[in-house]
């Protein structure tokens, strides 16, 4: 169900602009980008391409409106037989894009509220380790406004402790947004080796602290 809901999500610009297209070269132009776009939402739907799903949908379903609604303002300019598809085709289109950016809009304020608080940092946050590196141990829990993977790092090649922290090369915390749009709470990753383990930590922040 979840993946024919998304299939659906990334098609409704397209049955939009097959219903507003009235030349091919404009009509072309704009379905390849939307195609282009739709196959790049599918792509992260299914996890093959590491980005924020949430902030995809978002920018997604407004960057295309948006593009359907520039394709048609230039159709206007270049067609010969006046200003826009009149009757059904035209409601049609228009209905479609706006429910999905309807649905978008509610559906980012729900994501927000349900993402004010922490919650375990995703494994792909977890940056890559170098060569000769290897997790020994993990885990994962919460606590004090935070939410965190701890990873205990070892060596394949018989590096020194000292030689670990160096080859991880993180001399000082690094902090970003979780996402790029909507989930604007605080990412971290670290190293810690302050009881002689070295560990990499990732950790995730409530919204509000």
């Amino acid at each position: 169900m979840g993946v024919a809901l998304g299939l659906l999500f990334a098609a409704v610009p397209l049955v939009a602009w097959a219903l507003l297209a009235r030349t091919r070269v404009v009509g072309s132009a704009v379905g390849g980008v939307l195609l282009a776009g739709a196959g790049w939402l599918v792509a992260v739907q299914q996890g093959w391409i590491p980005a924020h799903r949430a902030d995809a949908h978002a920018g997604y379903a407004v960057g295309a409106a948006l593009l359907v609604a520039l394709g048609g303002r230039v159709e206007r300019r270049v067609s010969k037989d006046g200003p826009g598809r009149p009757g059904r085709g035209r409601g049609w289109a228009l209905g479609l894009l706006c429910t999905q950016l309807v649905v978008t809009f509610w559906g980012s304020v729900l994501y927000v509220l349900v993402t004010t608080e922490a919650s375990v940092p995703p494994a792909r946050a977890v940056p890559a380790l170098p060569p000769g590196l290897t997790v020994v141990t993990q885990q994962s829990g919460c606590g004090s406004g935070n939410c965190y993977r701890l990873l205990e790092i070892g060596s394949t090649t018989g590096l020194s402790h000292d030689e670990i922290v160096r080859a991880l090369d993180r001399p000082h915390e690094t902090c970003r947004p979780n996402g790029w749009l909507l989930d604007r709470r605080e990412l971290c990753v670290g190293v810690d080796d302050s009881d002689g383990r070295v560990r990499l930590y990732v950790s995730l922040s409530n919204l509000l602290d």
